[in-house]
């Protein structure tokens, strides 16, 4: 039997952005608006809709200061779930607006949906699904059998031990303290997930995996948990990885399956699975107005 987890907080999740806290560039806000405007309200339909933009990695360091960055013009494997999350959430609740995206945006990208500063920025995925699965937007597919037959135990430290990698941390030296914490408080968490060897076996995925499920791709890195992320597609020949590709420089559809996408990665070990939920129970769309 899976797991469900049932969202323990009856947030309310459409909470005001001051306008200074959003970088706002009007191409965004018509993309948004244009892609809204064909009443799907699926996960797929909306990765599929940005298939050919640009990858770019590292658009939510610009700033000095943190702010909600809005960029559909560019995207990294992280920004693009974000992205296709907040656009689904906005339909699915029948808000088609710039000003609703850019809530349900900030409340998929920050701790409890409260942009607080960089420290409140959801840095490693593990904490983004433990994060969104307590505020009732995402679930995590797993279990005690097949495939779900292997564990990792988080280890996390990568941010800390590699700071010069990161704008904030080289600027602001007293952030590595908060993100540390915020690493140790990860290590030690237990995660199921489907390793790579399970992943050939297509009948066994498509019992637990369904078109538009996040997949994140657990790794064997150092002071990591997920090296990769992406969005479940099944063919005939099996499960593929829609995805922000550093490889191809673009959103594609990776053309060979995910075991063999995973075949050819030394580092990445198998998937964990997370679904969106409808979620519209909990938040209700008159809530934009305030």
């Amino acid at each position: 039997m899976f797991r469900i987890i049932l969202p323990i907080l009856a947030l309310t999740l459409l909470r005001p952005i001051a306008a200074e806290s959003r970088i706002l560039n009007e191409s965004d806000s018509a993309s948004v608006e244009r892609l809204l405007a064909g009443g799907d309200t699926t996960t797929l339909y909306y990765a599929r809709r940005l298939l050919d933009v640009p990858y770019v990695a590292n658009t939510l360091e610009a700033n000095d200061r943190e702010q909600l960055v809005v960029n559909l013009r560019q995207l990294d494997c992280t920004t693009l779930i974000e992205t296709v999350c907040a656009l689904t959430l906005c339909a699915r609740h029948g808000l088609a607006d710039y000003r609703s995206y850019c809530r349900f945006l900030q409340q998929l990208r920050y701790r409890n949906g409260r942009l607080d500063g960089y420290k409140s920025r959801l840095h490693y995925f593990s904490d983004w699904i433990a994060d969104k699965e307590a505020m009732g937007i995402v679930r995590e597919i797993t279990s005690d059998t097949r495939p779900f037959t292997a564990e990792q135990t988080l280890s996390i430290n990568y941010m800390s031990t590699h700071r010069q990698a990161y704008k904030a941390l080289r600027r602001k030296p007293e952030l590595v303290k908060q993100i540390a914490l915020q690493e140790k408080l990860l290590s030690g968490r237990k995660c199921r997930y489907i390793p790579k060897r399970e992943t050939s076996d297509s009948e066994s995925l498509k019992s637990v995996i369904r078109d538009g499920d996040i997949i994140a791709i657990t790794s064997s890195k150092a002071g990591l948990d997920i090296a990769h992320l992406g969005f479940a597609v099944w063919r005939s020949d099996g499960l593929h990885l829609l995805n922000a590709s550093q490889l191809h420089k673009k959103v594609v559809e990776e053309p060979m399956t995910l075991n063999q996408y995973l075949s050819r990665h030394p580092s990445h070990t198998g998937i964990r699975v997370v679904r969106l939920l409808q979620a519209s129970s909990l938040y209700a769309p008159e809530n934009s107005a305030h």
